[in-house]
């Protein structure tokens, strides 16, 4: 009984084993056929799952055979040391490195630190990848840190996109402007090749720079049809007739980005003109370089209406960046401001002619406005200013009653309301443990205010 016990089991042994060598004899047609197929199914071979699955694994896990389009994919979100590592992990990844869409949109991370990606490129990979796909970029930027050779490599490289057709520029600083310390006529000089040989440039970030009337003259006379946007804040190089000279000649303009200084009455009738298409966004930075040495200049109404007029759903966006003594030129007339933003204290006065001449006021932040109550203010905003959907308050002072007042009267259309809990005041009707449930009920969702973390 043993011994035919024991032949069964060595039978077994020996038609297992057959069917094991036969089953790794099969395997390169197996990988062939998966490797082919669109759609891989899993085998059924009951009795061998573990076999089935390392199989499966063989397949998905060759990233040789990738399709094109994700490893372009991925290769999308690598900078640029990282893809020409990349390229050269095998023949299929290497092909994709060259494809011209790979190389539309990319930037440029230029950064002095000891590991950061500027450090660890080589010049010549970078000169190898200009000379090779200058052609293909479309939509650049160079992210540039607060130091000014950093800002320096970024001209160098932008003055050699001689034959290219770039349509989106950027110039990010990511700490301080380090483009305002290097050389004008350097920065001026690269600018102005890319402004020259690019004929088809609509969208442009330059703030924070040293780019002057000149250069906004060489970029109108060679992209006048094609600019559609121009963020420009804190350029002091450049004046009011400098900007008002791309108003004229750009009519397809739709999103202008500049500091107060440059807005004049002109400017704003050039962009009503016509023959210019509708405006749909304007921000203006409203910032004092020498606190109380500037008096600001006032913008006439009419101009106001005449923009209006023309692009009736225009937003235009301002953000004060002043002190209290330095605003009093603003907000006298009706202004048709839509988001407001100010970033240092503001008096109730100027508050108070907000809900009396901004009847447009879509979003309203005030981060400061020192220990005065500014119940009136606020219940004559949400009495006047019928679009506004957000606002934030911080170190400020409204009794809860007020705030109860002011959502009752804007009801379900306030979508964003931030409050920090220290501006509510309690008062002899609510208190701060009642006033989310009054909010919550004229919200229609449920609220709470803001309450600032204790580390």
């Amino acid at each position: 009984m043993a011994a035919v016990t024991s032949f069964h089991s060595f039978t077994v042994n020996c038609n297992l084993g057959a069917f094991f060598r036969m089953k790794r004899s099969r395997l390169p047609c197996m990988n062939e056929v998966l490797q082919s197929s669109p759609a891989v199914k899993q085998p059924k071979l009951g009795c061998c799952p573990s076999l089935s699955q390392t199989h499966m694994c063989a397949a998905l896990l060759d990233w040789g055979n990738l399709p094109h389009h994700v490893v372009l994919r991925v290769f999308q979100y690598l900078p640029l040391i990282d893809r020409a590592r990349a390229s050269s992990v095998c023949r299929r990844w290497n092909e994709v490195f060259h494809i011209p869409d790979l190389w539309r949109k990319f930037e440029f991370e230029l950064n002095q630190s000891a590991t950061s990606y500027f450090n660890s490129t080589h010049p010549d990979l970078i000169q190898q990848i200009i000379k090779k796909h200058a052609a293909h970029l479309q939509y650049v930027s160079f992210k540039v840190d607060s130091s000014t050779e950093s800002a320096e490599a970024a001209c160098d490289i932008l003055s050699q996109l001689v034959n290219c057709s770039i349509q989106t520029l950027g110039l990010i600083s990511t700490a301080k402007p380090s483009f305002m310390n290097m050389s004008k006529s350097h920065f001026v000089s690269a600018l102005t090749v890319l402004f020259v040989n690019s004929k088809s440039l609509s969208s442009i970030k330059i703030e924070d720079t040293p780019v002057d009337d000149p250069s906004l003259s060489i970029l109108v006379a060679n992209n006048s049809d094609t600019l559609r946007r121009l963020k420009m804040s804190s350029c002091p190089h450049v004046s009011s007739d400098g900007i008002l000279c791309v108003a004229d000649h750009c009519q397809g303009l739709r999103e202008l980005a500049l500091n107060y200084y440059m807005l004049s009455d002109e400017l704003l009738l050039a962009l009503s003109n016509e023959t210019h298409v509708n405006l749909e966004h304007l921000r203006i930075d409203v910032v004092s370089e020498n606190p109380g040495q500037i008096e600001f200049h006032s913008i006439k109404r009419q101009s106001w209406d005449a923009l209006t007029k023309h692009s009736p759903g225009v937003n235009v966006v301002m953000y004060f960046f002043l002190y209290e003594e330095e605003m009093e030129t603003f907000f006298r007339e009706e202004t048709p401001v839509t988001h407001l933003y100010f970033g240092h204290s503001v008096s109730k006065e100027i508050l108070g002619r907000l809900g009396l001449n901004c009847p447009r006021l879509i979003e309203l932040v005030v981060c400061a406005n020192g220990l005065q109550v500014i119940d009136n203010e606020l219940i004559c905003i949400a009495e006047h200013c019928k679009n506004l959907t957000a606002l934030g308050l911080s170190e400020c002072e409204v009794s809860c009653s007020a705030f109860i007042e002011f959502v009752r009267l804007c009801g379900r259309k306030l979508t964003h309301l931030s409050i920090m809990e220290e501006v509510l005041i309690p008062d002899d009707v609510y208190s701060l443990d009642e006033i989310h449930t009054e909010v919550s009920k004229y919200l229609g969702r449920i609220w709470f205010p803001d309450v600032m973390p204790l580390w």
